[in-house]
């Protein structure tokens, strides 16, 4: 029985809120005992106090001037009386205070004593009138105390949370060193896994053979293979590296712990680094164990940079710590580091070495035959209807990420609950798409019928250009209702290129400036309605002189670096002769484009014409409203019975930057 009294005591933690509810009871209690009706005290008037004046009823009175209330103390004689009867029984009083029998309040001082000095004269009385101040000293002690109290309780709130907030060993100061990293193993519930990322096959077995080394390490152990130290995951926002981890965290049978590179950074100096090592001794006692650090980039960035202040010591103070735990001396063996960051151009090159991230797995944009994974999965939760073609969703979403995939999913679901439908269709999925790439329809917005006018010439220029040019890309449909901060918008449906031609990019810069030169051959004047395609058309053309080297007076060089070094300098990597050059070809290959779309549209210009009129009048026009203007387009290709079936998954393994502007066609609208 001793021993259950032991481990089972009744004892209650103490709690600073016992002191609160201490302190408010000692105030209750302490105006309780000092109000009148508890302490026998009567209120009066100042004509009932006249009466007893007059009858002789009262000894004394006391005046206080701080309060402008009056005590009244009676005889005893007066109190055998039957009229005082009430206050004649022996009041409750603590210590030896005399307690009066009525209070009142009075107005004005000199009145009052006025009529007091005026009865005792008519009736000769001998009444003691009596001057007082009152102090509490309990209240004074406690208004002494309380801001102390005040500035004691604020620091204490303040450090627990600068240390992480809460009670207990964990919210202390002295323990705010300790790593917050989230700890998955198999008693946590994490349902991700790799059946639920779609697509990413390369990304997915690199992985996912990490994940086997852990779980089975003999396999490779035996021909003398090592764990690797560390994976990281390298890829455009959305594409689905941290949801990868996600997967690796379900799938691992051995413990995971997973942070932001931002829950190193502290106001405190030293933080960081002391968050590393606790978070690597923690891993180390649980090894075999995986290391996720999502968006490395927050404390990885290149040293030596930008850090005119010292500014960034701490962070790379923390960077350091990371370095050592990764591959330093004391190395932690059978803990592997996952990292993911969109950011690699500005990771430190210690970090990139081998021997710490012994594998970059680039997460590239899906491609057509990937995003129609990713609808499947997408689509699992959503009633859609039985039409649906994933093949057609596929192609209508090209340069769409994982996540803009998901966006799209969820705007369809919206649009047709909205429209009270049973299912979610086809038109339902193209309204989503058209929503997120061109913005919200504004039907109400005012424009004249002259500006009207002007922008159905504009988007028919487009139309019209790119339906006649060979590598411009098809167009899907042209409307003029204002949608996002656009006043009109053409959708096109780009070929899916990893490789681009300099007359590719050409017919695309002259569909793309066929806005402009519609004003220019129909009105002979030209509006500020063309600045998006005019920032579109300047990108490329100074990516094809300065990038890629597609200019014959150029020659083959380019500026572009893809290591992100010369991001920090401050000169030029060309000369001013040189610079003065690439403005000359820039403005040549744009106006070279400018004239052809123009002289396109003049020897198009009645089908223009009717194109333009056909817009003002329904507003939205699609690809079979060009095809009975036009005719047929000579340049399409014959359509695959399934082009899914037919892509060529190998060049995908061929790397693509992400930075060029071929990459962004697929979002392209105006």
């Amino acid at each position: 029985m001793a021993k259950d009294n032991n481990t089972n005591p009744k004892k209650p933690k103490f709690s600073t809120w016992w002191v609160y509810g201490l302190i408010a009871i000692l105030l209750i209690g302490f105006q309780v005992l000092n109000s009148g009706d508890f302490s026998g005290t009567k209120t009066t008037t100042t004509s009932e106090l006249q009466e007893y004046l007059r009858n002789g009823d009262i000894e004394k009175i006391t005046i206080i001037t701080n309060t402008n209330q009056a005590k009244v103390f009676l005889s005893d004689e007066a109190l055998a009386k039957d009229v005082h009867k009430e206050v004649a029984e022996k009041p409750f009083s603590i210590g030896t205070a005399v307690i009066p029998q009525y209070v009142l309040d009075y107005g004005d001082l000199q009145i009052f004593q006025n009529e007091i000095t005026e009865i005792k004269k008519e009736s000769n009385l001998d009444t003691i009138v009596e001057f007082d101040k009152e102090s509490s000293y309990f209240i004074d002690l406690l208004v002494g105390i309380l801001p102390f109290v005040l500035i004691i309780g604020i620091w204490i709130y303040l450090m627990r949370r600068m240390s992480g907030g809460g009670g207990g060993a964990g919210g202390q100061i002295f323990n705010i060193g300790k790593s917050k990293a989230k700890l998955f193993d198999e008693k946590t519930d994490t349902r991700t896994s790799f059946k639920d990322v779609a697509g990413l096959e390369g990304a997915k077995e690199e992985v996912e053979e990490i994940v086997e080394f852990l779980r089975n390490p003999d396999k490779y152990t035996s021909l003398g293979g090592k764990i690797p130290k560390g994976a990281l995951l390298v890829g455009p926002p959305g594409t689905g590296k941290t949801l990868l981890a996600k997967a690796v965290a379900g799938e691992a049978k051995v413990p995971f712990f997973s942070l932001s590179g931002s829950d190193f950074v502290e106001m405190f100096v030293g933080v960081g680094a002391s968050r590393v090592r606790d978070l690597f001794k923690q891993a180390k006692d649980k090894s075999p164990a995986i290391i996720f650090i999502d968006e490395i980039d927050a404390i990885g960035r290149a040293r030596g940079k930008n850090n005119f202040t010292g500014s960034n010591d701490e962070r790379e103070n923390t960077l350091n710590q990371l370095l050592t735990e990764m591959d330093g001396f004391g190395t932690n063996t059978n803990v592997i580091v996952l990292a993911a960051t969109n950011r690699a151009d500005i990771l430190d090159k210690a970090l990139m070495r081998a021997g710490r991230f012994d594998r970059q797995i680039y997460v590239d944009l899906p491609d057509i035959r990937e995003r129609k994974e990713i609808f499947e999965v997408h689509l699992r939760p959503i009633k859609t209807a039985e039409t649906l073609d994933l093949n057609f969703l596929a192609r209508q979403t090209p340069g769409f990420s994982g996540a803009d995939i998901a966006n799209v999913c969820n705007e369809a679901a919206l649009i047709a609950a909205r429209q009270e439908k049973k299912a979610v269709t086809k038109q339902d999925f193209l309204d989503a798409v058209d929503r997120i790439v061109g913005g919200l329809e504004k039907k109400n917005k005012i424009i004249t019928p002259r500006e009207k006018k002007t922008i159905a010439y504009h988007e028919a220029g487009h139309a019209t250009v790119s339906w006649m040019l060979e590598h411009a890309a098809p167009l899907v449909k042209v409307t003029i209702v204002p949608r996002g901060q656009s006043l009109g918008a053409a959708w096109y449906l780009p070929e899916e290129r990893l490789i681009v031609r300099p007359e590719q990019m050409k017919d695309e810069m002259c569909a793309t400036m066929g806005g402009r030169a519609a004003e220019k051959v129909i009105f002979d004047q030209i509006s500020t309605g063309a600045l998006s395609d005019l920032e579109k058309v300047t990108k490329q053309a100074r990516a094809m002189v300065t990038v890629y080297g597609l200019n014959d007076k150029i020659g083959n060089l380019t500026y572009y670096d893809s290591s992100g070094q010369t991001d920090y300098g401050f000169l030029k990597p060309y000369s001013e002769d040189t610079a003065k050059t690439i403005d000359q070809e820039i403005s040549k290959l744009i106006e070279e484009q400018y004239r052809r779309a123009i002289q396109v549209l003049e020897e198009n210009k009645d089908k223009l014409t009717i194109l333009a009129e056909h817009l003002l009048e329904k507003e939205v026009i699609f690809k079979e409203d060009l095809e009975k203007i036009f005719g047929k387009r000579p340049f399409v290709k014959e359509e695959m019975d399934d082009p899914l079936a037919e892509k060529v998954t190998e060049a995908k393994e061929q790397p693509v930057n992400n930075e060029e502007p071929a990459a962004e066609l697929g979002k392209e609208n105006k």
